[in-house]
């Protein structure tokens, strides 16, 4: 195999596993499911140790994933806390246990300990004397933060135990279910994002800088393992779990002492169905070696111990029957067709509704309504629809002629694969655009969400952009969601969000192939919206990285009465736009013009500020006026059409190499 491909490829696959711990232990937002990422990881694991002489940096399969927050202060674990490593199947795992025989010797006797391995947040507590004195989330296993103050908001962790000991516990922070759905209700009314599962609940309420939101959150702790610096006669992992009970740590009661392979398998593959009967989330067993004299003679590995792994249950998959197809209607008027299913549980949820993206989608799938649809949740979230069994009597589904909300005709332009509602008085569409205009994305307008926005819609308070800013206290009151101190609340974000930039103005509009980086590559150009205003559709065109189909979009917009008032009334209510926020350190990059695809080290904000810090621009779409394409992993189209164009290809190493 060529070196240089091989290398290449474990940069790639080391730079998706920063991205997708990044997503998962920082964020809280896991971008793929358990199983992709293992994939991931073991195809790198491989490469790595196949080709030991490629070690730019310690390898990333050494490291314990995650880090601390600065939100918090760093602790330093006395003790090191490790991953663990996966067994994906019952054969790695009978290979696991039969290496742990080998390696001890045939004569040893040896047992095991099977768990469940609870989906929450790794955390340590230290105790002197059976006294707290510093509970830490695990972070890389040598610093975490310190989360004291929030973890004694836990009813399972005692402040003081039984027994005067010097003690190390390692325990699980997590969110029952029930308290999980409680939660998203209450986010839900309060028009606040809910979080995706229970792991991501737990570890976001466990981080907040004010404890008492930790004490409301109902989260509970299970304490799996111990390292004692007071003398006690413990021998086995078993007693020590024994010992936690009685010292008052809540113990995960489905816990099984196993002398051979059998029950071990017996005790995975039960819990494989029975976890979703449980009230927390689980995925997986683990399996340790049950005599604590073992652990010293095993040892561990750079990142995990020798003595135990996690026997990770495979992806749930469940059939149920597609009962309908519902249509999205975006703010771009664009369709998305969705799976109306029999519900059903996944995952510990109940699951009622999937995503088909496009009609594209239903014809690959060849979906009929009727069928039976194989579904997984895709990073563990979001429904999707993998595999159909055709039914005798299903109906084949007829692509839509008609807009579902306002019965316009679809349109489907030349090389898409979306229908598009065309008019522009649709009253979804315009719900869209109102809601994103007042999301994060937009004017940032915080606390008004899609109920509030909704709601002020159907009441007729708000019809177009500029009628937020008419809003009154009262107007407010009249939504059955909205009291007094949440109104208080908007009518102050609302205010808040006329300070703005003329880039995040420009895209809160909506105006079609008019996104960020578009919004910002006109906001470099005209210092005032009454340029862009005046601006004609030649001088749009003319602007590198435009191009005619933007240019006109932009031309159209700006020339059409309607929309000119209501800009119009923004400014007069007091809509103003600050400078951007980029200083220029070099020319090094003017009048280059760049598209950025694919997955890289870093955040895709990182490379535009830098293209833009030395006089770049960047572009959405590879076009004849682009100079280059910077190009991380798995790039798409974007590539295949720089290469047509003969656009020069970038990886992040010839980019560094272009700012030096």
């Amino acid at each position: 195999m060529d070196l240089n491909k091989v290398y290449h490829k474990i940069d790639n696959l080391r730079n998706q596993i920063k991205k997708y711990n990044e997503a998962y232990y920082e964020k809280d937002a896991p971008l793929i499911d358990d199983a992709a990422f293992d994939r991931i990881y073991r195809e790198l694991k491989e490469l790595e140790e196949k080709y030991p002489e490629y070690k730019k940096e310690e390898k990333i399969t050494d490291k314990v994933s995650g880090k601390s927050s600065k939100k918090f202060s760093e602790h330093q674990h006395k003790y090191r806390l490790y991953s663990l490593d996966n067994s994906n199947n019952i054969d790695e795992l009978c290979k696991w246990i039969e290496k742990v025989k080998k390696d001890l010797g045939e004569k040893s006797k040896v047992s095991f300990v099977c768990e469940l391995k609870i989906d929450g947040l790794a955390c340590a507590l230290t105790y002197k004397n059976g006294v707290l004195e510093t509970g830490a989330t695990r972070g890389d296993g040598f610093i975490g933060e310190n989360i004291t103050k929030n973890l004694l908001t836990l009813n399972d962790i005692p402040q003081k135990l039984s027994k005067q000991l010097d003690i190390d516990v390692r325990g699980e922070v997590y969110m029952p279910v029930s308290s999980f759905e409680k939660l998203n209700e209450i986010q839900a009314l309060n028009n606040e994002k809910p979080f995706a599962n229970p792991r991501n609940a737990a570890s976001g309420s466990l981080r907040q800088l004010d404890y008492e939101i930790t004490k409301k959150r109902n989260l509970k702790f299970f304490a799996y393992a111990a390292i004692f610096e007071s003398k006690v006669s413990i021998k086995t992992h078993f007693e020590t779990m024994k010992l936690l009970k009685e010292l008052g740590f809540d113990v995960n009661q489905n816990i099984k002492l196993c002398h051979n392979v059998d029950e071990i398998i017996e005790f995975c593959k039960y819990w494989e169905n029975e976890r979703f009967k449980l009230d927390y989330a689980t995925d997986g067993i683990v399996v340790k070696v049950n005599e604590l004299n073992y652990e010293d003679e095993l040892g561990y590995t750079s990142r995990a111990p020798k003595w135990a792994t996690a026997y990770k249950f495979p992806p749930e998959e469940v059939w149920t029957q597609l009962l309908d197809i519902e249509y999205n209607i975006g703010k771009t008027g664009a369709i998305t067709p969705v799976a109306v299913m029999k519900p059903v549980s996944l995952g510990g949820t109940i699951v009622k509704r999937a995503s088909l993206h496009n009609f594209d989608e239903i014809k690959r799938l060849d979906l009929s309504l009727g069928d039976k649809v194989l579904i997984k949740k895709a990073a563990e979230i979001i429904p999707k629809v993998i595999k159909v069994d055709h039914t005798k009597d299903a109906i084949p589904i007829e692509l839509p002629q008609k807009c579902p909300d306002c019965s316009s005709n679809l349109f489907k332009p030349p090389n898409e694969v979306n229908f598009y509602c065309i008019n522009v008085f649709c009253p979804s569409q315009i719900v869209s655009k109102l809601e994103f205009f007042a999301s994060k994305s937009g004017m940032d307008i915080d606390g008004m969400g899609s109920q509030i926005v909704n709601k002020l819609y159907n009441l007729g308070l708000v019809k177009t952009y500029d009628d937020f800013y008419k809003l009154k206290y009262d107007d407010l009151l009249k939504l059955d969601l909205v009291k007094e101190k949440t109104a208080t609340n908007l009518l102050n974000a609302i205010n808040k969000s006329k300070n703005t930039t003329l880039a995040k103005f420009l895209t809160a509009l909506s105006i079609k192939h008019v996104g960020k980086e578009t919004a910002s590559i006109i906001a470099s150009e005209f210092k005032t919206i009454d340029e862009i205003i005046k601006t004609s559709y030649i001088d749009f065109a003319k602007i590198p990285g435009i191009g005619e189909k933007i240019a006109k979009s932009l031309y159209d917009w700006f020339n059409d009465d309607i929309n000119l008032t209501i800009v119009k009334n923004m400014i007069q209510y007091g809509v103003t736009f600050e400078e951007s926020k980029i200083t220029n350190v070099s020319k090094k990059l003017e009048n280059k013009t760049f598209v950025i695809t694919g997955t890289l080290s870093q955040k895709r904000s990182f490379y535009e500020e830098k293209i833009k810090e030395n006089g770049g621009k960047v572009v959405s779409q590879v076009s004849k006026n682009t100079t280059y394409l910077l190009c991380g992993d798995n790039p798409g189209s974007k590539y295949d059409k720089a290469l047509n164009l003969h656009v020069i290809i970038l990886n992040e190493d010839d980019f560094k190499k272009l700012l030096e």
